[in-house]
């Protein structure tokens, strides 16, 4: 399943992108889509197998964090 971490600032969603591929998860930057209601913006798309390695770095202190979506029927929902 396909996962998102959206962030309100691209500093930090390129940061925390970072983080997560330095503990070995393969994350992609990617546009925010509408459904997240943050506007334009960058989130980090990932396999749902790595939500809680994502979840421990985004406790590490992003500001900006809006929160994890799932992919579902083509649309994307908070989780």
């Amino acid at each position: 399943m396909t996962m998102l971490a959206v962030f309100k600032s691209r500093a930090q969603a390129l940061d925390f992108i970072s983080a997560l591929r330095r503990e070995g998860v393969p994350v992609q930057a990617v546009s925010t889509p509408k459904e997240a209601g943050v506007g334009c913006g960058i989130s980090a798309r990932f396999d749902g197998r790595f939500l809680p390695r994502a979840r421990a770095a985004a406790g590490r202190g992003y500001s900006s964090f809006a929160g994890f979506y799932r992919q579902e029927n083509g649309t994307f929902r908070p989780v």
